[in-house]
């Protein structure tokens, strides 16, 4: 494989509300190892895979490419979703109109989300788009690679490991940090997130 991943500096989140500067900078060094895990676990594989050696190496090392590229794009898409001073999200949104579909309404998505993010154990909770039909729904993500519904698009990702606030919190305060995301959430990129995920699937597309 040509490509060479960068870490994206642009993400990088600042001035947060409930979340500490130093809590991100060790959270996003974090991130910028799973970029690094990617690119040698590239290399590594395409060196195999060029002397055609396909053995124990390069099957363990297949297998824990999942674990590192998952963890380097939902780091990607849960930095890349908070910034500060937001406001709540207006009645005509279009986000707000499919969270009703989904849940009821805003408030009863957000307290469902809430309380996945708050549950016990580490992972993720995340919010994605069935773009089948066209509805939303918030799963509880485990190791980064396992357990992701095939063809949703994730709109909104909440990490709830505990290097994500241990640094604010402590190891019990998840319930603050969880509510803390919540006030730093970038709705406009979200609402541009489910736009993307709204378009058209090109024909021939299996669904």
């Amino acid at each position: 494989m040509s490509h060479k991943y960068q870490v994206r500096q642009e993400l990088r989140p600042q001035q947060l509300v409930g979340i500490g500067a130093e809590q991100i900078a060790q959270h996003w060094a974090l991130y910028e190892g799973y970029v690094k895990n990617v690119n040698l676990l590239n290399e590594k594989i395409a060196a195999l895979s060029g002397k055609k050696d396909f053995g124990p190496e390069f099957a363990e090392l297949k297998r824990r490419l999942g674990f590192e590229y998952d963890g380097m794009i939902l780091h990607e898409h849960y930095f890349g979703m908070l910034k500060s001073g937001q406001k709540p999200l207006g009645e005509d949104s279009k986000l707000v109109q499919l969270m009703k579909k989904s849940f009821g309404g805003f408030d009863a998505w957000r307290e469902e989300f809430a309380a996945i993010g708050k549950m016990r154990g580490v992972g993720w909770a995340i919010l994605y788009l069935d773009p089948r039909v066209t509805e939303l729904t918030n799963h509880w993500i485990g190791l980064h690679e396992e357990g992701h519904p095939a063809g949703f698009i994730p709109i909104l990702v909440l990490d709830v490991w505990e290097h994500a606030y241990m640094v604010d919190a402590g190891a019990s305060g998840r319930p603050l940090y969880v509510e803390a995301f919540l006030k730093n959430v970038d709705w406009p990129k979200v609402e541009r997130m489910l736009a993307d995920g709204l378009r058209p699937v090109p024909a021939g597309t299996p669904g």
